[in-house]
């Protein structure tokens, strides 16, 4: 052995911190074999086999199973390679952990019954291709079989929500009401109403436009900020706006026809089961708060309901 100091299995047990037991364990599985045995057949190790031990050890506590190991340290197998696979199933892991985290926090803040904790989970470990599914049908629902146009195709889009993989416990949460609310035949039948609304706000006019709920919101604000009461004299002029902006989009006359036909509409999308949709989506897409339009649709309703005969 060229003069080389060789160590017996105490020795290295000593010098590794690493029991006999488990040093003879990885020599018996030829990951870290013998240098050399003894005229009396006591096996003897090398610095070289120090340092194995030492690798050995280091990808045991990351996990890496035994075949694996002996691939590596007989440099058969890529270490860089093995990490990125392992760092890989690691954040797989990781992701699993956060959904049951994000499953718990649900069912502890709802109070959830036994059978509700089941549909809770149903909906948080849903693959990407499962919740994908479970959209379109929702906005399949709500857009299928009504005039082509392009605006739509963009509304769809801002109504789907994209589940990041690394989703936090909120946005896992907010993904199960919002799959809840997607199943709910009420709120299908609420949305479904309000494509149809507006795509006859848009028949024969193929530019892309405002529809009632922005008209209202471009004249109300200014109002409910000022504190003016939607029956009173004051609003009058803001109705007025109301009525000509939507009149002109619509290409109709402003008459009371109208006024009902734009009362319909805002009372369709004052929903607030829409209002929690966008306010869901918005958390689990990680966009900013969406505004909160009920004060609007409330003043505006009632505004026109006064103004509006039967």
């Amino acid at each position: 052995m060229n003069g080389e100091r060789l160590y017996s299995i105490g020795d290295l047990a000593r010098r590794t911190g690493m029991t006999v037991k488990t040093i003879r364990f990885y020599s018996d599985q030829g990951i870290v074999p013998p240098t050399d045995r003894s005229p009396t057949g006591q096996r003897r190790y090398d610095l070289d086999a120090a340092a194995r031990l030492d690798l050995v050890r280091t990808l045991r506590d990351l996990g890496l199973d035994l075949a694996t190991i002996r691939g590596i340290v007989d440099r058969e197998i890529s270490l860089p390679e093995v990490a990125a696979a392992h760092a890989e199933a690691l954040a797989a892991q990781i992701r699993v952990l956060r959904l049951r985290r994000a499953v718990l926090t649900a069912v502890a803040r709802r109070g959830s019954t036994p059978e509700e904790m089941r549909l809770v989970h149903q909906l948080a470990k849903l693959s990407d291709a499962e919740r994908r599914r479970l959209i379109d049908e929702f906005l399949d629902a709500a857009f299928t079989g009504l005039p082509a146009d392009p605006a739509f195709a963009g509304i769809r889009r801002t109504l789907t929500p994209e589940l990041p993989d690394d989703a936090d416990a909120e946005q896992v949460e907010a993904w199960v009401e919002l799959a809840e609310l997607a199943q709910d035949p009420g709120f299908r039948a609420s949305l479904r109403r309000l494509a149809e609304q507006h795509a006859a706000d848009r028949a024969g006019t193929p530019a892309v436009r405002r529809d009632a709920v922005a008209v209202a919101r471009e004249q109300v604000g200014p109002a409910l900020a000022a504190g003016v009461d939607p029956t009173s004299r004051r609003a009058d002029p803001v109705v007025a706006a109301i009525t000509d902006r939507y009149a002109r989009l619509c290409g109709r006359p402003d008459d009371t026809d109208l006024r009902r036909r734009l009362l319909d509409r805002l009372k369709s999308a004052n929903d607030p089961r829409r209002e929690r949709y966008l306010h869901l989506l918005s958390v689990i897409n990680g966009w900013s708060a969406t505004e909160n339009l009920a004060p609007i649709l409330d003043w505006s309703i009632r505004a026109l309901r006064a103004r509006t005969p039967g």
